[in-house]
């Protein structure tokens, strides 16, 4: 009979292989968010180690509390809820709970980062660049064969929240949500050189490029050469369009958040950060990922152009054209219709 006090040998021996074999736990310091690894940061913050150290020697005059009353947050917490907050777009409390902070606490940090980055936006945004006119024109040239172009131009709607007041109407775009119309003008490597963001979601596209700064200067003749834009502008000598084919945040803040998104954007292609992973395997027409939608038809999420970057199609029910969905609620009455006469042994013919 064996003893209840005595273990087994092979227990004895297995714990004595456990513990050779076990390494050693590390505890990182949560308070530090830069004790992780890159991977970790970059999914996170879409900054590596290196960039969040120079955003925090760049924005640190800007943003350190004078005091460590009340336990102040350190500049690299303050920059990294920050990153986190424009990497997701989520809501604040879902950047609070993962940070383990208040919601109000969140905001000011937000709200404070995204003051000091507006104010550097003067020295990372700089039209036509940074960089030589003609080197500027060298880049373009090799893309496409198109000479003496200097940018492109185009607007874009950022969503945001109804805003209160009499001019609550003035944000609402032609796609029927509310929005403001963001006016960027970017160079061959994708570095912003221009932006406008205070428009209201209804101006017209051709009407902010009239009325911003880089028109008054291109009228002028301050700089040789052209801009390239959509159908939405009007073709001028430093504007050229194609030919005409014959067939949520409150506004204020949604505005500062726009520009400070784009001096990171250029922070980051300046310091040669890694662009954020996309799944290379993925079988986009696989109906069991992407599902059919309501009508019975494959919705194209993308297609592969020359280049071989992705585009999502655009999705024919969008919120703004809702022309073409009662005809195929119709078709699909008659769909299920004639099913049911089928199962009963019964042929009709559709009208």
């Amino acid at each position: 009979m064996a003893c209840p006090f005595l273990q087994e040998v092979v227990d004895e021996e297995a714990l004595v292989l456990r513990r050779a074999f076990r390494r050693e736990r590390v505890f990182r310091d949560r308070a530090n968010p830069l004790a992780f690894p890159d991977d970790h940061l970059h999914e996170r913050y879409r900054f590596s180690a290196d960039g969040i150290r120079y955003l925090c020697r760049l924005l640190g005059p800007r943003i350190q509390h004078h005091t460590a009353r009340s336990h102040a947050l350190s500049v690299e917490q303050m920059v990294c809820v920050a990153l986190h907050f424009f990497a997701s777009g989520g809501f604040l409390y879902s950047v609070g709970d993962a940070e383990n902070l208040a919601k109000a606490t969140i905001c000011r940090v937000v709200r404070s980062v995204c003051l000091a980055l507006k104010s550097l936006s003067g020295v990372f945004i700089s039209f036509p660049g940074h960089r030589r006119l003609s080197d500027i024109k060298e880049d373009f040239y090799r893309i496409a064969g198109f000479p003496n172009v200097i940018g492109a131009l185009d607007c874009t709607h950022i969503r945001i929240k109804s805003p209160s007041g009499a001019h609550e109407g003035d944000f609402v775009n032609r796609k029927s949500f509310h929005s403001i119309n963001v006016q960027m003008v970017c160079n061959a490597d994708y570095l912003i050189s221009n932006v406008v963001a205070k428009w209201p979601g209804s101006v017209h596209d051709s009407r902010i490029f009239r009325s911003s700064a880089v028109y008054r200067r291109l009228s002028q003749g301050e700089f040789s050469g052209v801009l390239l834009g959509d159908r939405g502008y009007a073709c001028e000598p430093f504007c050229l369009t194609p030919y005409a084919d014959p067939q949520e945040a409150s506004p204020d803040r949604a505005c500062d958040i726009t520009v400070a998104c784009a001096v990171l954007h250029n922070v980051a292609c300046l310091r040669k950060e890694r662009a954020p992973r996309v799944p290379s395997d993925v079988d986009w027409d696989n109906p069991a990922i992407f599902p059919d939608d309501d009508s019975g038809n494959r919705t194209q999420v993308c297609k592969r152009n020359r280049g071989g970057r992705r585009y999502r199609r655009k999705h024919e029910e969008r919120a703004g054209d809702r022309r073409r969905v009662p005809e195929r609620e119709d078709e699909r009455v008659k769909q299920q219709q004639q099913q049911q006469w089928q199962r009963r042994g019964r042929r009709r013919v559709a009208p």
